[in-house]
């Protein structure tokens, strides 16, 4: 069962004042506690099994699946709580438990799948190919390549969030060393910088620009703005991307990160790694996390030699449409606001939605 927080306060939160939100924990909150973990029984595999055995065949495609194709009568209820909890409560919740090796690859895909249309309103593009179904694994690349992205390499990639409501992981396989996954409530991040440094905390309500890495909307510019923290119709939300925010000065129209503003990121960072908590994410796991309240991280790690045992997460990208009021700078991002009913996703000149498995 999940409960919600351990801090079920919500205050209205304003700009210069410490936010009191249920997703405001601190690592001893949840290191000792383990209701933010779902534990599948043998019943809710079961169910699973069941729910997904029609679409278990090379043939199937995910994009044509809702939530009406998975019949979980049992699981349903507690989805609910969950997905409540993850957007108004806590912010994050493992599901500890789920076979991967019975169900196979394309069994967990689809299982993984299922579990998200419950918790999301839908499934967002991860990249410039459309991947709605996402695969983090090391294929060589390198943050340091404007045009690549941390996902796929074995590199640390710094405190950040992604661009969705909520992401999911599901771990397939584990790394032979390193690659440890550690979550911090961007909450108390937000009230630290506050209590420490009040002046850099300002600065990081003022936008930030970002490079696109070369995943570029049709007639839009290769870089857009927006602040790390917000305040909105008194929800407090946070958004940073250090290695999209590091690169962003590229462009010839872009200027260098000011000095108070990298000292800002970099005390971020700082406060991050201090505050963080390391959910000990193992094979078999499913992780959903609140990207408006919850910064997520990854150490470098040491691969398998064979390619069957290298480290492998699978991924979703879900949209929330009862998810926190966010401000118009977010919806602008993906083009002209009024017309998105909620912002995230990439999207580029050719992209074509597809969920490789």
């Amino acid at each position: 069962m999940v409960y919600l927080g351990l801090n079920k306060l919500w205050e209205p939160a304003k700009i210069g004042s410490a936010v009191i939100d249920p997703a405001g924990w601190i690592a001893e909150d949840v290191s000792g506690q383990e209701d933010w973990v779902y534990q599948f029984s043998r019943s809710d595999i079961e169910e699973l099994g069941e729910a997904i055995r029609a679409f278990d065949h090379p043939e199937v495609d995910l994009l044509s699946l809702q939530r009406s194709n998975f019949n979980l009568p049992n699981l349903a209820p507690y989805l609910a709580e969950i997905r409540n909890e993850i957007l108004y409560g806590r912010g994050f919740v493992l599901f500890r438990g789920f076979p991967v090796e019975q169900f196979g690859k394309r069994g967990s895909a689809i299982a993984f799948w299922a579990i998200g249309q419950y918790l999301g309103d839908g499934v967002l593009s991860q990249n410039k190919h459309g991947h709605v179904l996402g695969h983090v694994t090391d294929l060589g690349e390198s943050r340091q390549n404007p045009a690549q992205r941390g996902p796929y390499s074995r590199e640390e990639i710094p405190f950040h969030v992604d661009c969705c409501d909520i992401v999911g992981l599901l771990s397939l396989q584990t790394a032979l060393r390193g690659g440890e996954s550690s979550l911090v409530s961007s909450v108390t991040v937000h009230n630290q910088m506050l209590l420490q440094w009040p002046e850099l905390t300002e600065v990081l309500f003022e936008p930030f620009y970002r490079d696109r890495r070369d995943e570029i909307p049709p007639g839009m510019k290769p870089w857009y703005k927006l602040a790390v923290f917000h305040i909105y119709q008194g929800y407090f939300s946070a958004s940073v991307e250090p290695t999209y925010i590091g690169s962003a000065h590229r462009f010839e129209d872009v200027p260098e990160m000011t000095i108070r503003q990298k000292e800002a990121i970099k005390k971020l960072q700082h406060l991050s790694k201090e505050l963080r908590f390391d959910t000990g994410f193992k094979r078999g796991d499913m992780q959903f996390c609140n990207n408006h309240v919850i910064f997520h991280t990854r150490l470098a790690y040491e691969d398998h030699t064979k390619a069957q045992n290298k480290r492998h997460l699978l991924r979703l990208w879900l949209k929330n449409l009862d998810g926190r009021p966010l401000p118009t700078a977010f919806y602008e991002r993906h083009g002209e606001a009024r017309k998105i009913d909620r912002p995230g996703g990439i999207m580029a000149k050719n992209t074509v939605l597809n969920a490789p498995i």
